[in-house]
């Protein structure tokens, strides 16, 4: 199985499917409908505050549960079982924002965060499968190809919703609002319908046997415990989680949060909405030109030069000023998106036990959701504080520094030895 073709793409097909929430609802459509049709329009800080905090929530629900469940899926080898109660959760919570009346914010942002934990947290268990797909010399490319399909899927549905949007008579729809709230139904059902090669053509290793749930939640915690216990075998993990944690935070502040700035600040969502499809077919072609690079230059390397760039990005974004400003920082922005994400994931499968694979994974989203915790709250509560959407973007900015200051310090080939090592130890 392990470099299988069918696999591979089956694998990586699950990104196609589940980046339609990323940019239809999570990127696009639902700060657009929020501000505009659910919340108060009249304020636009505050609701950029009441996003910040829906975003904030998931992100808290999803890195609580997080090493727990990942822990509990390796024991009862259950990765597949809990990537699909998952993606259910998140299928099913999207559609239902089609139902949502106008004012109900509440409502809405409800299903948005239930939403967003069924996205992120079946990422956990998808993200875990990779080190039984791939090998170590093709899992750059998998995870690659997997955020390259990811983008090209997203921004297909993305530009067949807009245009539902734009033109919505064209499809027999009364008005953009209800296109938006149809939109939402696409993506349930597009989720859903590609799903379906990664339950049906990736196996999950067995790498111990299957035990009961309960059996499967006591030996998950027992695991746990005698990981934190021996976390020392494995500090190098612990400083790639720091810098990790710190990075992606910014990244995915600047993904969640990038419309509801742009609108603040004057920009017509008819602009946005062409940025957004701007960075999705971008990141195609870039995300696998950025594993090129790093295969040239070396995975932390590559990493190192991403996170350059989107300190740049964020500076540059505070003072734009013009459309075609929005513009290219979106062209920016689809350059090093996927190509920052899919390699820091298949760095991190270098540094980890493969017989923990989803309690590691599990970790690594932790880190990952708990940095979105800080990114969106600390953005929006400083735009809400000062009144200034511009100071607020800017202060993602220390989050890009420190986490490339730590990278620095990260020895990944004293890593990968620190992971054998903790395997002979464990045989």
């Amino acid at each position: 199985m392990i470099d299988s073709k069918k696999a591979i793409w089956s694998w990586s097909l699950y990104d196609w499917a589940n980046s339609a929430f990323a940019t239809t609802v999570m990127a696009g459509f639902f700060p657009l409908f929020f501000k505009a049709y659910w919340a108060n329009q009249s304020n636009v800080t505050e609701s950029t505050f009441y996003l910040g905090l829906a975003n904030s929530l998931a992100s808290v629900l999803v890195a609580a549960l997080a090493p727990f469940l990942g822990a509990i899926a390796d024991r009862g080898t259950a990765k597949k079982k809990f990537l699909t109660l998952f993606a259910v959760m998140g299928i099913v919570s999207t559609g239902g924002l089609w139902m949502v009346q106008q004012g109900l914010w509440q409502f809405a942002a409800t299903l948005y965060v239930i939403a967003t934990v069924g996205f992120s947290g079946g990422n956990i268990f998808y993200d875990s499968l990779l080190m039984g797909v791939a090998s170590k010399k093709k899992v750059d490319y998998c995870s690659s190809l997997g955020f390259a399909l990811g983008y090209l899927g997203g921004g297909l549905l993305f530009a067949v919703n807009v245009l539902m949007y734009q033109k919505p008579e064209m499809f027999g729809i009364p008005d953009g609002a209800t296109a938006i709230k149809i939109s939402f139904l696409t993506v349930a059902v597009w989720w859903a319908v590609f799903s379906i090669p990664i339950w049906l053509w990736v196996e999950e290793p067995k790498i111990y046997q299957p035990v009961s749930a309960g059996k499967a939640v006591s030996l998950g915690l027992q695991q746990i415990m005698e990981t934190i216990r021996e976390i020392r075998y494995l500090k190098i993990v612990g400083v790639f989680l720091v810098s990790y944690w710190l990075y992606i935070d910014g990244v995915d502040t600047i993904i969640r949060m990038a419309v509801d700035y742009g609108i603040s600040i004057g920009f017509p969502s008819s602009s946005l909405i062409v940025a957004l499809l701007m960075v999705q077919f971008v990141a195609f072609p870039a995300t696998l030109g950025f594993n090129w690079f790093a295969g040239k230059i070396g995975p932390k390397h590559a990493v190192l030069v991403a996170i350059f760039a989107y300190s740049c990005i964020t500076v540059l974004g505070a003072f734009m000023t013009q459309t075609w400003h929005f513009y290219a920082l979106a062209v920016a922005i689809g350059l090093f998106q996927g190509g920052i994400q899919a390699i820091s994931r298949s760095l991190y499968s270098r540094l980890i036990p493969s017989e923990k694979s989803a309690q590691f994974y599990g970790l690594f989203n932790m880190m990952g959701k708990f940095a979105a915790v800080i990114g969106p709250a600390m953005m929006g509560t400083i735009t809400l504080v000062t009144g200034s959407n511009r100071i607020g973007i800017l202060s993602i900015l220390v989050l890009f520094v420190s986490g490339f200051i730590i990278l620095l310090r990260v020895n990944f080939e004293e890593g990968e030895k620190m992971a054998k090592q903790y395997l002979s130890k464990k045989s």
